[in-house]
């Protein structure tokens, strides 16, 4: 008798398992989600390049500060003064 109710129960669960597995089941979910309003400011940025353009002009103009410092340590003019 034992076996005959266990086999019962086996076949009642397969049975509505079987069930269970073939109906629709539809859950409606609704979320809110409140975002605060974000406050974008413009940044300004400054890049000083003064330096490489210094440098650039020393490297354009080194010859001519060159020969001018020799002309004054001779004696003579520079530029017609």
């Amino acid at each position: 008798m034992n076996r005959g109710r266990l086999f019962f129960v086996a076949v009642c669960l397969v049975f509505g398992a079987s069930i269970m597995g073939c109906t629709k089941h539809q859950i409606e979910t609704k979320s809110q989600v409140e975002v605060a309003p974000i406050e974008v400011k413009p940044i300004h940025i400054t890049i000083d390049v003064n330096l490489r353009i210094e440098r650039a002009l020393n490297d354009v103009f080194k010859d001519i500060d060159e020969v001018e410092t020799q002309e004054t340590s001779k004696g003579g003019k520079v530029n017609g003064k």
